[in-house]
């Protein structure tokens, strides 16, 4: 049975998100989510003003005069999310966990992928890959995602985005978008990213909680790290500590950046303490002048 406050919380974000995508973020998906191709629909003769190029010589020479292909987009695209259920996700500030922006990310790009009739599908991984569920529409569809992000219990504590990576190319044939949504605390995925993204479109949603970049205060802290259960010593009061372990967590995000870089794929940064819609949103706005 789930709990009183977890309903809560699924209830919320199930019907803020389908009325942020209703009002807000309305036609913005749609424009740069487009069908993946083109598909042949039937054959007419052919007009004065046709391109030529279009003629289907057999049909032609079979009925004594020129005939033409007519294609149409593919309307429906899939859309597959993979989502990272490590243990560092439970951590949070004074923003909520980060789960709880991985569960809204989710919910905003699911609802978006629905109203414009695609398929959405999931992945969910630690170091292995925990659950697959099969691309689907609707509003339940998007409840169910939703309460399996609060409620699956993984088995694994870790990260691998490559093991995430893999399976995607294993299971999913037709072109697809891909969100990845993680912290990243991880590396040595690149060439999993390059293989992927030759078949599908892969875009990373790094998200983070500010609060993680930064010693709590001035004193000696024992921080204890949520995927491998280490404990490490800081002395707090040091400025050279503070200020190095602040770079230190910075550089992993930049290298997170260039790794995407080189993978020729985008990622998007979205702080616990942001508005996911507004993120999303100056992303899809990013892609609409990247794509005139």
């Amino acid at each position: 049975m789930i709990p009183a406050h977890i309903i809560k919380k699924i209830k919320r974000i199930h019907i803020t998100s389908r009325r942020t995508v209703n009002s807000i973020m309305a036609g913005h998906y749609k424009s740069v989510f487009r069908g993946s191709g083109i598909e042949f629909e039937e054959v007419r003769e052919y007009t004065p003003g046709d391109d030529v190029k279009a003629i289907d010589w057999k049909v032609s020479a079979r009925l004594g005069k020129p005939y033409i292909k007519l294609y149409t987009e593919e309307r429906e695209s899939i859309v597959m999310l993979l989502i990272d259920m490590s243990a560092s996700l439970k951590f949070g500030t004074f923003f909520g966990t980060t789960l709880e922006r991985v569960a809204e990310t989710a919910s905003v790009l699911a609802f978006n992928a629905i109203k414009n009739n695609d398929k959405v599908g999931v992945v969910f991984f630690t170091d292995r890959v925990e659950k697959y569920i099969p691309p689907q529409k609707g509003s339940s569809h998007v409840w169910r995602v939703i309460k399996e992000i609060f409620t699956f219990v993984p088995q694994g504590r870790g990260t691998r985005i490559s093991t995430a990576l893999d399976f995607l190319g294993q299971i999913s044939k037709k072109r697809s978008f891909v969100f990845v949504l993680s912290d990243f605390l991880d590396q040595g995925y690149l060439k999993s990213l390059r293989t992927v993204r030759q078949r599908h479109e892969i875009i990373g949603v790094m998200i983070h909680d500010p609060g993680s970049k930064r010693l709590p205060g001035k004193a000696v802290i024992t921080l204890s790290d949520f995927e491998t259960n280490e404990c490490m010593v800081f002395d707090g009061f040091s400025r050279t500590t503070r200020d190095g372990f602040s770079a230190a967590k910075t550089r992993r995000y930049e290298q997170t950046k260039d790794l995407f870089l080189k993978g020729k794929s985008d990622v998007i940064e979205l702080k616990t303490n942001a508005s996911v819609s507004d993120t999303l949103m100056q992303y899809f706005k990013f892609r609409e002048r990247r794509y005139r």
